[in-house]
């Protein structure tokens, strides 16, 4: 994957099998415009068909201000009924394509992460934040409400009446809290956040990678399921690891006392 096909993200590979993609519009405090929005959505189709080279993916945001601002509203001002829905359906499919997204997605939120942001992060199978990072989703003060997933996420993250709190009132939170209420995993000091998030990157890559990915299906898939359900789904994706490679490999160095080397295959 390369850079130079998106104007508005910046991509890396700080370490081996791991994609860093960076939301750069740093002079709009990273917010969406529907640029951003269709790089978005085709860099994870593209890293949805990419796996054998990734097993990873880091999202973070230009600058020390935003992670994410949510929807560029000087973009917006103005627009038709039917302009906001075209420009809405562009993200309502980059958020599709990030929640589906196989490869394991962190985010690094290393500052404001409003409304769309916010969501962007929720969506995400995890959260790592500076400590002065500040959360909201303020749609219902702007007379619409969350459209990018974020009553479904934060519900399923924060609980119902948390996210009924904060979606209807609209207020922001603190990294504190969004860590003491469970949407957050961890806080760093903003100048280490990025390390500490990669150091967790390189333990997800150098574990057997199908292995991986059927765990995360069976936790957000069975999620969904009644737990008898989501029982045999689990028996499923276990069943897709026995004939690999990887699991021939990583029992035959746990005999040798050595460390696997995990091809995904």
């Amino acid at each position: 994957m390369n850079s130079q096909t998106y104007k508005t993200l910046l991509l890396e590979t700080p370490s081996p099998h791991i994609l860093q993609i960076t939301l750069n519009r740093p002079d709009a405090a990273n917010a969406f415009n529907t640029q951003m929005a269709t790089d978005l959505l085709h860099c994870f189709e593209q890293l949805a068909l990419d796996q054998a080279n990734y097993r990873c993916a880091i999202i973070t945001g230009a600058g020390g201000r935003a992670f994410c601002a949510g929807g560029d509203l000087k973009e917006r001002d103005g627009m038709s009924n039917s302009a906001w829905t075209a420009q809405h359906l562009i993200y309502e499919r980059m958020i599709r394509a990030v929640i589906d997204c196989p490869v394991p997605l962190i985010a690094a939120v290393n500052g404001a992460a409003y409304g769309g942001g916010c969501e962007l992060a929720a969506a995400v199978d995890f959260i790592y934040a500076a400590e002065n990072a500040r959360f909201a989703l303020p749609e219902t003060s702007l007379g619409i409400i969350p459209g990018a997933g974020g009553t479904q996420t934060l519900a399923r993250a924060l609980g119902e009446r948390r996210a009924k709190e904060l979606i209807m009132s609209a207020r922001p939170f603190s990294a504190a809290e969004a860590l003491q209420w469970g949407l957050v995993n961890a806080l760093f000091p903003a100048d280490r956040l990025l390390a500490e998030t990669l150091q967790v990157a390189q333990s997800i890559a150098t574990n057997a990678p199908v292995a991986v990915r059927q765990a995360r299906q069976a936790i957000h898939r069975g999620l969904q399921m009644s737990i008898a359900d989501g029982l045999a789904f689990e028996i499923e994706a276990y069943h897709r690891t026995v004939p690999t490679n990887d699991r021939r490999e990583g029992v035959r160095a746990f005999v040798e006392k050595r460390k696997a080397e995990f091809k995904g295959e």
